[in-house]
């Protein structure tokens, strides 16, 4: 007879799913400084993504994804601009500051127990 894998409650899974979330803020957090750990955390929600699903935490997981994509983005293009009068520079400063809000302000209302969006 297969081995059965326990069913998790729907509180569990929301317990669950809160504290992913709170981890790749931690890891968001700590890649303001050093870039690396920004990977694993993405790595994190999308591994993770389908076991979030209607659960509050999934809001949080888009909000993170998001946050990640779109600071490589602006990232490419802050150095790809560096050369024109400092733009780059500019661009590369407003891009860390928009990802401190992002990762502050979610993980703010996460702590509240309120959705991302």
């Amino acid at each position: 007879m297969p081995e059965q894998y326990p069913v998790k409650t729907p509180e569990a899974r929301e317990q669950s799913g809160r504290d992913l979330a709170t981890l790749v803020y931690l890891i968001q957090a700590i890649s303001l400084f050093t870039a690396v750990p920004f990977f694993i955390g993405v790595i994190i929600n999308y591994a993770k993504r389908g076991d979030v699903r209607g659960t509050l935490a999934e809001s949080h997981f888009r909000w993170q994804i998001r946050t990640f994509w779109f600071s490589i983005l602006w990232f490419v293009v802050g150095w790809a601009t560096v050369w024109i009068f400092g733009l780059g520079f500019l661009i590369l400063g407003i891009s860390w500051i928009w990802v401190v809000y992002r990762v502050i302000r979610g993980w703010l209302v996460l702590a509240d127990n309120r959705p991302a969006y």
